[in-house]
This record gives structure tokens, C-alpha cells and sequence, in this order.
């Protein structure tokens, strides 16, 4: 049973994308290798081995040829050091980016709130009142956020969100202001440095490796803001949809602390090195 459940159900030819405990008394009984089983009985015998096949998770390789070299001087400035020598106090580091196509969904009947023994109901059915994209950047070091919501991505948009913190202290008068950035389109490559530089001195672009999400604090604020905010969402238009995202910006700032980010430069350099053997091993 638990050779059954830690192979794949297609190998076997059952359509199936994953085993759920129901899925597999029943292949059990079919293949004849029990008469009769109960579900009880398949979960105890797979969680003596913690074995749990209804679950996933994703990966992806590193795909950027120089992730070690660009990830490297992120988590650098996550330790609070840039070019081998610690951050001064002024210095700022901030990590930016956009959360796109967030629709205003207004349900067709009002939500119900919970009450005693029934969880909140929200109808299925609504209207679409347009979408906006989300652009914010997360102070690192300070907690502090900026957001804004802008009708689209893109140059324009994210320079107004670049100047709404660079015309702020401690911002315009910080020595060195990082900006950490995935390679979107609205601010890649050497003109996005030029012309974010050339507006602002101070700025220093540190971009991340391609599909490096997760090296980028701000989605970590993101993902809070679509559990917190939008998940369920129903918003009468898109005014109602940009008051609360920035009310909620300013309620999660109020009590808010710099993310305890635990990941080093020496760890990635060990995850690397496990994924250069995993990837010229010999298959099982």
C-alpha cells in the first residue's frame, strides 16, 4: 500500500492526478490486494511513514545562468552588508514590485457573514468593475510601505511610484537607496538603470535572476494582501478596490516589522551545489 500510494496513479494507468485515501482503498481492493480495507486503516498505515500523496508542492530549477551572481549581493543586502562591507544606517533597501490585474468583482447578491455553526457565504456569481495593477515597494530595513494603483504597468507607472518614495525622507537624502527589482518591463536593463539613475543619483538598481520571485521581499506582502484582502474578493467598482488596498496598506504598516528573512548567501551557495548533483545524477 505504500509503494502503491508513493507512485504516480498514471504509471498504472488510472487517470487520476494524485491519490486520495478513498482513491486508494479503492485501487487496493481492484488490483486484489485486499479483499476489503477501510479508509481508517490506509491513513494509519501512511502516516506511520508521513507519507501524504493527496498533497504537492512546485520547484523550478534555477533557468538564469548567473542566479549565483545576481542573488548573491540580494541576500547580501538582506544581511544588511553590499560589497563585502556592512550597510551604513542611512543607507535604504527597498524591494519593489507590481501585482497585476487585480479585479474589482462585485458579487451579484450581498456576501453573508458567519454566524453560529455556517461559515461566511459569498455568491459565486459577479460583475466585473474593471482591474488595476498594484505597484508597492516594501522598506526592508524599516518597514515601511508605498503602493499605489495604477490602470497599467509599465515605465510611467512604476517611475510615479520611484518618485512618490524618492521625494520622501529619508529616501531624498540617504547616501544610497536600493532598489530591488525582478526584470519586468516597465524597469529592465541598462535604460531602466540610466534613466532611473539620471532622474535619481542615489538609486542603485539590483535586479533578480530571472523567474527569482521569491528573492523579492515584497511579493512576501503581496501574498499577505491576497489572503488578508482579496481572497474572497467583491468590490462594488475599482474607487472601492484602491481605498481598501491602501487602507490596508496603512493598517498592516502601523504594526508592522522587517520580515525575519533567514536565507543566506551560504545557503544558496549549498542549495546550488545540491541541485548541480541532483541534475547529473543518474536516474533511479
Amino acid at each position: 500500500m505504500k509503494r502503491l500510494a508513493c507512485e504516480a496513479p498514471r504509471v498504472h494507468g488510472v487517470p487520476l492526478a494524485r491519490w486520495s485515501i478513498g482513491e486508494l482503498q479503492r485501487e487496493a481492493i481492484t488490483r486484489g490486494l485486499v479483499a476489503t480495507i477501510s479508509g481508517t486503516t490506509v491513513w494509519r498505515w501512511l502516516d506511520a511513514d508521513a507519507i501524504r500523496p493527496w498533497r504537492h508542492r512546485s520547484w523550478l530549477f534555477p533557468r538564469d545562468p548567473a542566479f549565483a551572481a545576481k542573488a548573491g549581493p540580494i541576500l547580501d543586502l538582506y544581511a544588511g552588508t553590499w560589497d563585502g562591507q556592512p550597510l551604513t544606517p542611512d543607507d535604504c533597501v527597498l524591494s519593489a514590485d507590481e501585482k497585476t490585474s487585480i479585479q474589482a468583482r462585485h458579487r451579484r447578491h450581498p456576501s453573508l457573514p458567519p454566524r453560529a455553526h455556517q461559515v461566511a457565504r459569498v455568491e459565486h456569481e459577479y460583475v466585473r468593475r474593471g482591474a488595476w495593477a498594484y505597484v508597492a515597494a516594501w522598506d526592508v530595513r524599516r518597514a515601511q510601505l508605498f503602493g499605489r494603483c495604477e490602470a497599467r504597468t509599465g515605465i510611467a507607472a512604476f517611475d510615479r511610484l520611484v518618485a512618490q518614495v524618492m521625494t520622501q525622507a529619508p529616501y531624498r537624502s540617504a547616501p544610497r537607496v536600493f532598489w530591488i527589482m525582478d526584470n519586468g518591463s516597465g524597469h529592465r536593463g541598462q535604460k531602466a538603470v540610466a534613466r532611473l539613475q539620471g532622474q535619481w543619483p542615489t538609486l542603485i538598481p539590483v535586479f533578480t535572476p530571472i523567474h527569482a520571485s521569491w528573492l523579492n521581499q515584497i511579493e512576501i506582502y503581496f501574498s499577505i494582501v491576497q489572503r488578508k484582502v482579496l481572497t474572497p474578493t467583491d468590490f462594488a467598482d475599482l474607487a472601492a478596490l484602491e481605498t481598501t488596498l491602501l487602507a490596508f496598506q496603512n493598517r498592516y504598516e502601523a504594526a508592522a516589522h522587517p520580515f525575519e528573512w533567514t536565507f543566506t548567501r551560504q545557503d544558496l551557495v549549498a542549495l546550488l551545489a545540491r541541485l548541480a548533483l541532483a541534475e547529473h545524477r543518474p536516474a533511479a
